[in-house]
């Protein structure tokens, strides 16, 4: 019992010693190195930049059921290797597709997006969101338009 006691009594003195604060000990901040934020020359980091021809298209007025084609043309205007890792549609009616290889400084690209207006009507304006290496990280494009329902056709007789 004694022998379990002590061992108690051990513990407790340990974790008080453990559990001490000592404002003696600091952080090294020099150690901290990361090539995105920071250059050693203190002069501009390489980033690459997202550069649209067009952020928004407007496609007029389409019947119900119709899909729109639209071609995003963009520059890396940056000084470093743009890479795009998603884009989204703001719903499932828009599709969109995107360079999965890096593009070079100067280099161009395209984001091509499908809107398949089927179950639409009315006034339409929606997004694609881009997530890249850039900053910020998330850029837009849009396009809007007008979707009206299909004639329905009579038949006399």
């Amino acid at each position: 019992m004694k022998l379990i006691k002590l061992s108690l009594y051990l513990i407790l003195a340990a974790t008080f010693v453990a559990c001490q604060n000592d404002d003696s000990k600091t952080v090294d901040t020099n150690v901290v190195n990361n090539p995105q934020t920071a250059s050693e020359d203190g002069g501009v980091t390489a980033m690459p930049v997202m550069k649209f021809e067009q952020e928004l298209f407007d496609f007029g007025t389409i019947t119900q059921g119709e899909k729109v084609n639209l071609t995003y043309k963009f520059t890396n205007t940056g000084n470093a290797d743009l890479i795009i890792s998603t884009a989204k549609g703001s719903c499932g009616c828009t599709v969109p597709d995107w360079p999965k290889e890096p593009i070079k400084p100067g280099e161009s690209g395209e984001i091509k997006v499908i809107f398949n207006s089927d179950g639409r009507n009315g006034n339409q304006h929606k997004t694609v969101s881009i997530n890249a290496n850039t900053q910020p990280a998330l850029n837009e494009v849009a396009f809007k338009g007008i979707v009206v329902a299909p004639e329905v056709e009579t038949t006399e007789g």
